[in-house]
């Protein structure tokens, strides 16, 4: 069956979820998938004339295949930089899976591909019943998981493998993203993780690499759509 997509979880926040998602943006569409890209929640959004807006959710809108509604891409955006159940909260407002989705099949109808990236890690809170996994279920994409290398990025990619293969879903593959450059033995961990999981490696970024898709769209495989 054809990959629609992909859901992009990371290990934690700050791990390159944005960087890898519009780096993969770019290589579908290089190879003439038709791709758009995905930030169903976004907090830490900027005031602008035209409303809240987020970085991650424009990433993504740049690396595109076609002119996307930026709703479409970010239905829900808060400007608190806060988890997102909170930021919902303080705005007076509750997130519906329902409105993500029907925004979701809205860019599935007019694309490929469509390159969903999640808020935080796997578990974040939408609610005070649901998670990033519960919508990530619902859209039922293959998982990609990016590690951030960086003291504990082993026990954190287990676990998150581990929950992934849990909810019943897919993960296709992980990505490493070398954050730390401080860390000891960075390859060695690298190697641990690759050793314990039973999923491809879909690409190695280094540090210091230019925090740009453009910088890393070669460090990525072609990915199998």
């Amino acid at each position: 069956m054809t990959v629609r997509g992909y859901f992009v979880t990371g290990t934690d926040t700050g791990v390159g979820k944005t960087c890898v998602s519009s780096a993969l943006l770019l290589k579908l569409n290089q190879q003439g998938k038709k791709a758009a890209g995905m930030k169903p929640v976004a907090s830490g959004c900027d005031k602008t004339p035209d409303g809240l807006r987020n970085a991650d959710a424009e990433s993504l809108i740049k690396y595109s295949g076609i002119k996307l509604n930026y709703a479409d891409v970010n239905p829900y955006a808060f400007e608190a930089a806060i988890a997102p159940h909170l930021a919902a909260e303080k705005m007076g407002e509750s997130i519906s899976l329902d409105i993500i989705l029907a925004a979701y099949e809205q860019l599935s109808r007019q694309v490929n591909c469509v390159v969903v990236e999640g808020v935080g890690g796997w578990q974040v809170p939408l609610s005070h019943n649901e998670t990033m996994e519960d919508l990530a279920i619902r859209m039922n994409l293959p998982v990609i998981m990016v590690v951030g290398i960086r003291l504990g990025c082993i026990n954190h990619a287990l676990l998150t493998y581990q929950a992934i293969k849990a909810s019943g879903l897919e993960c296709c593959a992980w990505i490493a993203n070398q954050i730390d450059p401080q860390m000891s033995c960075m390859e060695e961990n690298i190697t641990a993780i690759h050793d314990r999981l039973d999923i491809p490696c879909w690409g190695v970024i280094p540090w210091g690499s230019d925090v740009s898709a453009e910088s890393i769209v070669d460090k990525l495989i072609q990915p199998p759509i």
